[in-house]
């Protein structure tokens, strides 16, 4: 009689949640306060800020700058570590920049928070349908196939974008980056007359 097979079925990496404390950390990351305020468009200006929180070693997480629908102004949004410095001691850093026209400080609970996240993963043929079949359940977008690699991207809040960082990792990433917090304030649910929303 033949010999009886040895064979293993193969197993796409599945993604493992997070320990508590990592979760912890993680919620604590995507609730962090945000700075966001306007600035002037002005030569060297974007370069400023995080050259001030570096002389004074503030640990920012993420910084975003972007147009406005002035095109005197543009948008800045800081998301820095308060643990290690007192949020009223930033804001007071960044009004010392004479092209800051406005800061605020935006909890997450009162802002509606995005970020895009760009990753190329290892997607070889046979955990390729496993791949897609993940970000699909995201709700991301597939930006460029080869041979045994993916380029996927997504945007939502924070913490989503987390998540799928930690779903893709298993697989291999060959390359990531985060676009850092925007935001701006919610509105209210009660404006103009409207009923208020349940």
């Amino acid at each position: 009689s033949s010999p009886s097979c040895q064979c293993t079925q193969y197993a796409p990496p599945r993604y493992t949640p997070p320990r508590p404390a990592e979760q912890e950390a993680e919620r604590t990351a995507s609730q962090a306060p945000v700075l966001a305020g306007l600035r002037q468009n002005r030569p060297g200006v974007p370069a400023r800020v995080p050259g001030r929180f570096a002389r004074r070693s503030y640990n920012i997480a993420s910084l975003a700058v972007a147009p406005t629908d002035s095109p005197e102004n543009s948008r800045i949004t800081i998301v820095v570590d308060v643990e290690a410095t007192p949020l009223e001691q930033i804001t007071k850093q960044l009004f010392k920049l004479i092209h800051v026209v406005k800061i605020t400080e935006l909890h997450p609970t009162e802002a509606v928070e995005r970020e895009l996240v760009l990753a190329t993963v290892k997607a070889t043929p046979d955990v390729r349908g496993q791949v897609l079949e993940d970000v699909q359940i995201f709700e991301g977008k597939i930006l460029a196939v080869g041979p045994d690699q993916l380029t996927v991207s997504l945007d939502g809040h924070p913490a989503k974008i987390d998540d799928f960082e930690e779903l893709l990792r298993p697989y291999g990433i060959v390359e990531l980056q985060r676009t850092g917090r925007v935001a701006l304030p919610k509105l209210e649910r009660q404006a103009h007359g409207l009923p208020k929303s349940g």
